[in-house]
């Protein structure tokens, strides 16, 4: 019944080396765009140890990586997001719009962030707490099947006692999951949108939230009696179901609310990254068309929040100072000089990201733990298939996707998403009928099933 939490790395106590090597294990390359990123991250912490006086006087150095698509400007920040426990979040600068247009407003992405921060301090409060919330749940499961009153009536209860016992071993390793019991509906209550965040104020989705939410404390209400006569309704289903549901009410009650939100706030305006992607499709010269008008406003409505201001949140108000924002684009169109003088003031640190080559590519297939063909092999060998790359089929893979992205648009590492889908597309169908078999993918093999296509160039485009 156990539930498995994964850790995100300590950022506190990682120097910016211990940063770059960690990024290094799923991104090729790029270093020093991985260093600028580290030393960044390394200076929140620094910042923390500076005197209260000093510390308000530094602020974060914001950052723009400059890079064609697909050379891992994304993959870096979601990399940032899955290894370290700070608050973060991507967004991307096309889907805001100008104060007055129709669509998000750039406020919502410290809402947001202010929103993940919580759900994290949550996490943490409950596996803090695991062994207390599940020996609670156990309890509860255990009273339903076992009822503790029959422990205290006639009997051995010595006896009694090792059969509720037995009982919680049996449920500790799964083997009562299908078995049907009766739960207090009170015990049961629908946690997952329980806060009513009106504080946050003008926003839609957190207004949608706050009613959904409202609607399920009311009906826990009803259930618990709140609003008169209790209902003691019971609800059936199996224990797998009660487990689950009950841990999820059990460590909401373990939670102090106001402490969470505390927790978040301060972590959100100490520690906090936003990752604005795309904002180079924002940037261009002012002209007459209203849509580059409109880039602009956005642009403007963003300058307050990367400059320094308040904003309301479920966590109260967040004030958005001392935030990180790296942004990205490629900027193939528009410069980042393009973007209004302000708003480049605000990003002092400008790292360019290098486009792939063929031994990038190669690297990529081979050196990252979260490599391409470690995927595609274990994918196949779920059917039984042993699948099995030598150096030159890799080395020819390698080739054919820099060939490609020299000769047709530019779409970096993705390129070998389409080219390896291509190549193995035999093998995936046929999967079931090869069980048991290794399949060995030779530069042969390579050339025979992709240079006819990659020759075509009318037909590259569309398939590679």
């Amino acid at each position: 019944m156990k539930t498995n939490v994964s850790h995100a790395l300590d950022l506190e106590n990682m120097s910016p080396k211990d940063i770059v090597r960690e990024l290094d294990k799923y991104i090729v390359g790029q270093n020093k765009a991985k260093r600028t990123i580290a030393v960044a991250l390394r200076n929140r912490k620094r910042r923390k140890m500076l005197s209260p006086e000093m510390r308000d006087e530094v602020s974060p150095k914001n950052i723009i990586m400059i890079g064609s698509t697909g050379v891992g400007k994304t993959e870096i920040a979601r990399r940032i997001a899955k290894l370290f426990n700070a608050p973060f979040i991507k967004v991307e600068a096309t889907k805001y719009t100008e104060v007055g247009y129709v669509g998000r407003d750039v406020e919502s992405m410290v809402r947001d962030l202010a929103s993940t921060a919580l759900q994290s301090v949550k996490a943490e409060i409950k596996e803090q707490n695991e062994s207390t919330i599940e020996k609670r749940v156990e309890d509860i499961i255990l009273d339903a099947l076992l009822p503790k009153k029959v422990l205290d009536g006639f009997g051995n209860t010595e006896s009694k006692q090792a059969e509720r016992e037995e009982l919680r071993k049996q449920l500790q390793n799964g083997e009562l999951d299908d078995k049907e019991i009766e739960i207090d509906a009170s015990l049961i209550q629908e946690t997952g949108k329980m806060e009513i965040g009106i504080m946050g104020g003008g926003n839609m989705e957190e207004l949608q939230e706050a009613l959904s939410g409202l609607g399920s404390m009311l009906n826990a209400g009803a259930n618990s009696g709140f609003f008169g006569q209790k209902q003691n309704k019971k609800r059936k289903m199996t224990i797998k179901r009660a487990y689950d549901l009950l841990i999820e009410s059990e460590s909401e009650k373990i939670i102090d609310p106001e402490k969470a939100r505390d927790k978040a706030k301060e972590r959100v305006e100490q520690m906090g990254i936003i990752f604005i992607d795309e904002i180079d499709k924002i940037a261009g010269k002012e002209q007459s068309n209203s849509q580059d008008v409109s880039r602009e406003g956005v642009q403007r409505d963003i300058l307050p929040i990367v400059e320094g201001t308040k904003v309301s949140t479920r966590c109260g108000v967040i004030d958005t100072t001392h935030i990180l924002f790296i942004a990205a684009g490629a900027f193939h169109v528009s410069k980042p000089s393009d973007l209004i003088p302000e708003l480049q003031g605000r990003f002092p640190l400008r790292v360019e990201l290098e486009d792939l080559k063929a031994d990038d590519f190669y690297r990529i297939l081979t050196e990252p733990e979260n490599a391409l063909l470690k995927q595609y092999k274990a994918l196949l060998a779920t059917e039984d298939v042993n699948l099995e790359f030598d150096d030159a089929a890799i080395k020819r893979i390698s080739e054919f996707a820099y060939q490609v992205n020299s000769t047709n648009e530019n779409i970096g590492a993705r390129r070998l998403h389409t080219i390896l889908e291509t190549l193995l597309e035999e093998v995936s169908f046929t999967a079931d009928e090869l069980k048991g078999q290794t399949i060995k993918i030779t530069s042969a093999y390579v050339d025979e099933r992709l240079k006819g296509t990659i020759e075509n160039q009318d037909l590259s485009k569309y398939i590679l």
